[in-house]
């Protein structure tokens, strides 16, 4: 079987709309490596997008599952209940930050984690608006569209997006937007577009993914809970990407002093099995009748069993403390370059959730097209990356935090190397 051939039958039978990194078909994967259709092997630095932060197929969530399927797959929480769904939300409610009262629901994707906070909040609230930022990503539902802030792919063609939904600019030193600008904006915004009485809650990603991996300073982050306290609004922390040990603490959140009302999370949540949580204040997340939250999947058997595997790995590896360890290794390599290759701006990220930002020397613009090339150069050297960023000139890096040494010194020597060539050329 060939790629090639495979990717022949996509063309004639999927939506192009559904764009796709790479053109290697996976036919089995372990920890930090996959192996595609024609039997080559690649590492895999993008956890399927922040999604296998315990890496394919770990060995403790595998046994789960399978230990689940031997009993039952789906009841529907809301007509017959388990006690497993119930625990999950028993230790989230526990580890994420806020000394409150907190309660959870589980839904199916990130998405739809976002869409059911903002129902959430406007139930508790009264009100109607929602305050997002210039480079966020939320989701591709028609809300979460509303709320993402970048029109390229995500809004082009789709008509128009959901009323009251604003956007501020996220501070970005680097692109001339401080802590005091976005501020600025906010009240700018109050003045102009929309009286705060009438703002239910503010969304934002304590790091940025799609947009960029830029990390919410801690100032902007205090700030926006004074803002909310101010004005009676709800501050929405997005932990889809974020959350669990990615950025060395096991949420984002635990790097600021404040905490948020509303938490949404996925992705790496059940380590590969599609499981979406909002975790809030006891009285918020009480808000709407019994029937108004759920969904016929939400919480799935399967989905939950996994999750409780993944919070058992990370705190028995002990994944945000190696989380940390690898992102400073991969900063250091990268750091280690930056004299010989000017065309890296800037080079960040908390914990494992690293990122290189590039820009053309020349022009002293960003360079989507150098960022383009490193990740083709990369791949065919058997290294998978993502790119990201409002000008996509960022490649950011989300390899599983189980990442073995010997493969992360591997992926790095390729990193390096595939940086080098294309920059001098």
């Amino acid at each position: 079987m060939k790629n090639s051939a495979i990717s022949e039958r996509k063309n004639q039978s999927i939506s192009r709309g559904v764009g796709m990194t790479t053109q290697i078909y996976a036919d089995r994967a372990e920890n930090s490596e996959i192996w595609d259709v024609e039997g080559r092997r690649y590492i895999d630095f993008s956890s399927g997008i922040a999604v296998v932060n315990t890496g394919h197929r770990h060995p403790k969530v595998i046994e789960a599952v399978k230990a689940q399927l031997d009993r039952f797959t789906h009841t529907c929480h809301q007509v017959v209940p388990y006690e497993s769904y119930v625990r999950l939300a028993e230790r989230l409610n526990a580890m994420l930050p806020g000394k409150f009262d907190k309660k959870t629901i589980f839904v199916t994707t990130g998405a739809e984690a976002v869409e059911n906070a903002v129902k959430i909040a406007r139930n508790a609230t009264g009100r109607p608006a929602v305050i997002a930022f210039s480079g966020g990503f939320h989701g591709r539902t028609f809300m979460g569209m509303a709320l993402t802030g970048k029109v390229v792919p995500y809004k082009v063609g789709f008509g128009a997006m959901p009323a009251d939904v604003f956007h501020a600019p996220f501070p970005v030193a680097l692109h001339g937007v401080s802590v005091a600008d976005s501020l600025a904006a906010l009240d700018r915004l109050f003045k102009a577009d929309v009286d705060p009485a009438r703002v239910a809650a503010i969304i934002v990603e304590p790091v940025q993914g799609e947009g960029g991996f830029y990390e919410a300073p801690r100032d902007f982050m205090t700030a926006l809970r004074k803002i909310c306290d101010q004005h009676g609004m709800l501050l929405i922390a997005d932990e889809v990407q974020t959350g669990f040990a990615r950025t060395g603490k096991m949420f984002a959140m635990d790097h600021h002093e404040v905490a948020a009302d509303i938490t949404t999370m996925a992705k790496s949540l059940a380590g590969g099995f599609p499981l979406a949580a909002v975790t809030g204040r006891a009285e918020i997340m009480d808000a709407p009748n019994p029937g108004g939250l759920g969904g016929t999947y939400g919480g799935s058997p399967i989905g939950v069993a996994a999750a409780h595997a993944v919070l058992d790995v990370i705190d028995e590896e002990k994944l945000c403390d190696r989380a940390n360890a690898l992102g400073a290794r991969l900063k250091q390599r990268l750091q280690s370059i930056r004299d010989d290759v000017p065309e890296i701006v800037d080079i960040r990220g908390p914990g494992f959730m690293n990122a290189v930002e590039f820009n053309d020397v020349k022009k002293g613009l960003p360079s989507a097209e150098i960022a383009n090339a490193v990740r083709l150069k990369a791949l065919d050297k058997g290294l998978i990356l993502l790119t990201c960023g409002v000008y996509g000139n960022v490649i950011r890096f989300l390899a599983p935090i189980t990442v073995q040494d010997n493969v992360m010194n591997e992926a790095l020597d390729i990193l390096e190397s595939s940086i080098r060539e294309v920059c001098a050329a």
